[in-house]
């Protein structure tokens, strides 16, 4: 072996005086399987070792009939939740041997279509995609299987593929009831992109908590088109200007939130003295904020590993896509940024 190469399966079988196929079952603990004693099994491993040998991916990928890679299409990376859930595809996927393709849509539908395409032209093994969530069309391509996919955080009922996501529904409506418990009966809802599977489910278990304590639904009280925190800032002095009586508004995101917040201290409004907040989506610096801020905690860790467990099981199996859907739990996190109300 010359210096600086690369140390190979040959290398290893030569310098053992076994064959090329032995080494390889060995490092991939097929010894047993295959008849190979326990000793060639330790002397191979010991070899490999010593020779800092590493499986080559393009070799094995070549192997397999596989690229060992898989896209990710997230719609905006500089969103902490996404960029959470972005870091433990990553870390699942690494454990499992494949590396990840990472393409931001930037909550562009168009862009979103154009990074599909360039994933399966770079051949990726599999897909995990949270989509826009205004349209569906360039996603029916998929249900076919090739390339398998799995779709988080955002999803198509009608689609047959298997998704992720949190109970969104159930989330906001105890965030909304929080807000009831302590004496609020006047509650603004800063909403996201509308027509997107969470912004609608969001809404509804608002208003739902709303009527279910016997409190009208205001439709001028709900405001907004973005996950964005300017969409939150332009929403929140609006709704102050146009709505009198509001002691509290509910966040459908966390950036969204954060205009909000600085809203209120252009408006010289106070938290929560003047008007209380809850955000969707725990952030670390939600804990930090003065006061610490109320928030729905959904779990980014567990969406992003099941994904990936979906998609291997998929990949793995050489099976057609399964409509398998996961609703992962809301937690709510209170915190000083809700004030209670005597009534």
């Amino acid at each position: 072996m010359t210096q600086g190469s690369r140390p190979t399966l040959k290398a290893i079988a030569r310098q053992l005086g076994v064959s090329v196929t032995t080494v390889s079952r060995a490092l991939n603990g097929k010894a047993r399987e295959y008849g190979i004693s326990s000793k060639t099994e330790q002397a191979v491993r010991k070899a490999a070792e010593k020779l800092n040998f590493s499986p080559d991916p393009l070799a094995r990928g070549l192997r397999l009939n596989r690229t060992l890679s898989i896209g990710l299409v997230i719609p905006d990376i500089s969103n902490p939740y996404f960029a959470e859930i972005a870091k433990y595809v990553e870390m699942a996927a690494r454990a499992a041997g494949y590396s990840v393709i990472l393409c931001d849509s930037q909550e562009n539908t168009d862009l979103e279509a154009e990074s599909l395409t360039l994933l399966r032209d770079r051949k990726v093994d599999g897909l995990v995609v949270a989509p826009v969530g205004q349209s569906a069309g360039h996603f029916e391509a998929l249900q076919d299987g090739n390339p398998p996919a799995v779709v988080i955080d955002r999803h198509f009922p009608r689609l047959k593929l298997p998704y992720v996501i949190s109970d969104n529904y159930k989330g906001a409506m105890e965030a909304t009831g929080h807000f009831i418990e302590r004496g609020h009966r006047t509650i603004a809802c800063v909403q996201g992109l509308a027509r997107t599977s969470p912004n609608r489910e969001r809404v509804r278990g608002y208003e739902a908590a709303l009527k279910g304590h016997g409190i009208p639904v205001d439709d001028s009280l709900v405001a907004g088109s973005s996950f964005s925190e300017e969409n939150g800032y332009i929403c929140a002095k609006l709704l102050l200007k146009k709505a009198k009586g509001i002691t509290a508004v509910l966040a459908l995101s966390n950036l969204i939130a954060l205009g909000i917040l600085r809203a209120l201290s252009e408006e010289d409004l106070r938290v929560p003295d003047d008007v209380s907040i809850i955000c969707f989506d725990d952030q670390p610096y939600c804990a930090y904020l003065n006061p610490p801020m109320t928030a729905v905690e959904q779990n980014k860790e567990q969406m992003g590993r099941i994904a990936v467990r979906l998609l291997l099981d998929q990949i793995q199996s050489a099976k057609g896509p399964m409509q398998e859907g996961i609703v992962l739990p809301t937690k709510l996190i209170a915190r000083a940024s809700v004030r209670q109300i005597r009534v």
